[in-house]
């Protein structure tokens, strides 16, 4: 609803008395504005509605979620992240799909060699969850957003499949949904054909609280402790003391979009 404006336009016409309303009535007002306001933030209806976030709970800039990746932990020929993540959230892996060109990418095991050294560097790639997302920049109808805790996310609801934001990605870290979605849609991941789509930091498990992602648990089950998830602005965090003690990188550091992904030994 538009706020009433102070200084009314003299219509040449008398306004009508204001009526009194009935507490009853200023409480349906009220929840009715409240619903509008939940409609029109950004994400609410895929993420605060969609994992039962509470109303008075919105995602706060207090928190902001990141991933360090220890390559020097990340074992040869382990795909332990890219099969959690694929069940958790409902995706096809690239070797199990019918068209592998055309399989998502929410995160993807990378095997780097050094061309003069001849070291080889293992390491997950997925969205880097920038503080400047370049997708959401170019996206034409606003369905790449941020939340204010620094996950980025693609609404369902508006994206048409432009594949802007795909070309924007300096991370190859977008895919389109080519595939029909029939026994992998999962209730708390909405997907659907012709949308984009990317890591999502697993945000219904962060929504729930479980203050991890699908990945994370599968690495450090899995005995290579490669991955940690946390709240970057506490200083007390596992990962905050970890980004202390270890050097770390950006990738692509030069465009200073201030990753939310960090990683160690590349």
């Amino acid at each position: 609803m538009s706020e009433m404006n102070p200084n009314p336009v003299n219509t040449g016409q008398h306004e009508p008395a204001p009526t009194v309303e009935s507490p009853q009535r200023r409480r349906l007002i009220g929840a009715a504005g409240a619903a509008a306001g939940l409609a029109i933030a950004p994400g609410v209806m895929l993420i605060e509605v969609a994992h039962g976030r509470p109303e008075d709970q919105p995602a706060s800039s207090a928190v902001r979620w990141g991933m360090l990746v220890d390559a020097t932990k990340c074992a040869t020929g382990c795909n332990d992240c890219v099969t959690a993540c694929s069940t958790e959230n409902g995706w096809t892996p690239i070797g199990e799909s019918a068209h592998p060109k055309q399989a998502p990418q929410w995160i993807r095991k990378l095997e780097l060699q050094d061309p003069l050294t001849q070291m080889e560097t293992n390491l997950p790639m997925m969205c880097q969850h920038c503080a400047e997302p370049p997708c959401v920049d170019v996206c034409p109808t606003g369905a790449s957003f941020k939340r204010a805790d620094g996950i980025v996310l693609v609404n369902r609801h508006t994206c048409i499949g432009c594949r802007y934001c795909m070309m924007a990605c300096p991370y190859k870290a977008r895919s389109l949904v080519h595939e029909q979605l029939n026994d992998t849609q999962k209730a708390d991941v909405p997907r659907g054909i012709g949308c984009v789509e990317s890591c999502t930091f697993c945000v219904q498990k962060v929504d729930r609280g479980d203050g991890t992602t699908a990945c994370v648990e599968a690495c450090t089950a899995s005995g290579h402790n490669a991955l940690v998830f946390g709240d970057l602005n506490d200083p007390d965090s596992e990962i905050s003391r970890k980004l202390r003690e270890i050097p770390t990188k950006q990738v692509r550091a030069d465009l200073n979009l201030n990753l939310g992904v960090r990683y160690h030994g590349i």
